[in-house]
Parts: structure tokens; sequence; C-alpha cells
């Protein structure tokens, strides 16, 4: 079987060189040059392999951003620009971005990018139920090797992301409960996911009140319990996520996971993560 290990720690440590895009300026200048301001251009770019998404799609497959919000965003994105204008500036972006981090000056780009591409393929394979996987599975695949990484990861990430709102959802957890019990994990500020997601002050206090009188919660913390549900609710996405990192021998997945290290390691470094409330 696939070291579950091994296959969490490829996709936690190569994250980052798809996450920066969601915060770079060479993204929010390529959308505002299409005529998309601020979060109209986050949701309508990731949303555009869709197609010109509905904000219902979009409340449905990001799961956990307040309704209001993406309806503030879209259809009205559709007005201005075109979803395949979008999906070409965002990835002019990235790989503006990583150029600027030297991303591409890495002598083990075309390792990496081949066994990342493999996996990503594989998880092509299994595409019943990843509704937002399935729609950037259907984007053709850059020439560029740079690019071929991060197109790769973007698969990897949103074969995940699927699987991990299908735990959710078995587990009874909304998308505003999630976002509760993974701020009261303590590693991604409340106020930068109060600020990202768009929720109403009282919303998330209601939220906050009804994981407490399901014992999930402690005041803002988590209990033991707590503990214990988002855990296994984080196994069962691990679970979901494996099929994906089945396509390498155990050889090629601790190599991965070697090679994931060196290039998370030099996106955070230059910077490309950095957030601002």
């Amino acid at each position: 079987m696939t070291d579950i290990r091994l296959a969490r720690q490829s996709w936690r440590r190569l994250e980052p060189v798809h996450a920066m895009i969601y915060f770079v300026p060479e993204a929010a200048e390529r959308y505002a040059a299409l005529g998309l301001k601020r979060r109209a251009g986050y949701f309508a770019s990731r949303g555009a392999a869709f197609g010109p998404a509905s904000p219902e799609l979009v409340i449905a497959t990001f799961y956990n951003f307040c309704p209001t919000l993406v309806r503030q965003a879209l259809p009205a994105a559709w007005d201005v620009t075109t979803p395949e204008k979008v999906t070409e500036a965002r990835l002019d972006a990235a790989g503006a971005a990583l150029r600027r981090a030297g991303v591409h000056e890495i002598k083990e780009l075309a390792e990496t990018a081949a066994l990342a591409r493999r996996a990503a393929e594989r998880a092509g394979e299994h595409l019943q139920g990843r509704p937002l996987f399935a729609a950037h599975a259907a984007l053709a695949w850059p020439d560029d090797p740079l690019l071929e990484l991060w197109h790769a990861q973007t698969l990897l990430r949103e074969f995940r992301g699927d699987g991990h709102v299908a735990a959710l959802l078995a587990e009874g957890v909304g998308g505003l409960d999630a976002l509760v019990l993974h701020g009261a994990t303590g590693t991604t500020p409340t106020a930068f996911l109060k600020a990202s997601r768009g929720w109403p002050e009282e919303e998330w206090a209601a939220a906050e009140e009804a994981l407490r009188e399901r014992g999930l919660l402690d005041g803002g913390e988590l209990t033991e319990e707590g503990r214990t549900f988002r855990q296994r609710i984080e196994d069962r996405t691990d679970e979901l996520a494996l099929p994906a990192y089945a396509a390498l021998s155990d050889d090629e997945l601790a190599r991965l996971a070697e090679l994931a290290r060196i290039f998370g390691r030099s996106v955070v470094d230059a910077g490309l993560l950095t957030f601002s409330l």
C-alpha cells in the first residue's frame, strides 16, 4: 500500500508552489488588467475551469466562503472578461511569481515536475465525486516544466480538497464550522480566516456556540474531543488523497517528498506566501 505519511508530506511540502498564487502581486495585477478587482479575481480565477461559473457552483465547491461574498463577485466577473482569459492570466502570473523566486533555476525541476505529474494524472482516473479537481484536470498541460509543476500541484491540491469536503460533509461539518475548527488549532490566524472568508461576526459566533454544544470547543480552543474529531477528518482526507500517489513506487514517493521540501521552501523563503489582513 502507498505510504500515507509520505503522500501527505509530498502534498504539504509542495503545496506552497501552488498556494502562492492566492497571495502574489503578479496575480492581482493580471486580474485587474482584465477588470477584476480584489476577491473577484480569486473567485473567477479558481472557478474559471468550470467555464462561466455561477455563484452557486463556487459556493458548493469552494465550501467555506460566505455566500454573500461569492455573489458580490459572480456572475458579474463574466460581464467583463471570459474564463479563458482568466485562466491564461492565472497561469502567466504563476510563472512570473515562481521565476521571481528563482524556482525555475532549481536543478531538480524537471524530475520533480515529472513525478508530480504522474501522481496528478493518476488522480485523473478517479474523477467521480471530485468536481473542482475534474474541472482543472480538463485543462491542457503547460509545456514549460515550471508551469507543469505548478499545474500538477494545482491538480493534487484540488483532488485532496474535494476529498476533504467529502470528509467534512460525512462528519456534519459545514463550511463555517470547518473554518472555526481550523482557527481553533492556531495554525492559521482566526482574524485572517474571518477577513478572507467574509462571514458576519454574528454567524461566526453562532457557529462557535454550536461547536461548543457538540463538545468540540472550550471557549475558542479545541477540546480533547475536538482534537480527536478534527484529526479523524484529516486522516480520512489523507486516505482519500492516496489514489493519486499510488502512481509512484515507494522510492519514487520518498524522492518526491524529498524534492518537494526544496521547492516549497524556496517559495516560502522568497516571501511568496506573505498575506495581510
